[in-house]
């Protein structure tokens, strides 16, 4: 299981890094770095994925700068973090707090 703390810690260092894939889709969806460290940093853990290859990553429910929900995968490297992908989440996959999978 990945703590939070530790992908908040790497938020805080300037260990989180971007793909130019995953920021291209940052980029086609409207949201931005600042968003995502917004959301490590307000945002809570909703899924874990340990055996995700080549790291473990997780699913973390935070708010942009607008104050929206937005979900956001990263990895944990041991040292430092990945993003995966973040986008808002469609209320027709998820429920109305956006926690849980329909």
């Amino acid at each position: 299981m990945i703590a939070l703390e530790k992908l908040r810690k790497y938020c805080a260092e300037d260990k989180i890094f971007v793909t130019n894939h995953a920021a291209e889709r940052f980029r086609e969806r409207g949201i931005n770095i600042s968003d995502i460290r917004n959301a490590i940093n307000s945002g809570e853990i909703i899924e874990d994925y340990p055996n995700s290859y080549p790291y473990p990553s997780c699913l973390i429910l935070g708010k942009n700068l607008r104050g929206e929900e937005i979900h956001v995968v990263l990895s944990d490297e041991g040292t430092a973090s990945r993003i995966i992908t973040a986008y808002f989440p469609d209320i027709d996959k998820w429920s109305e707090d956006f926690r849980v999978r329909r």
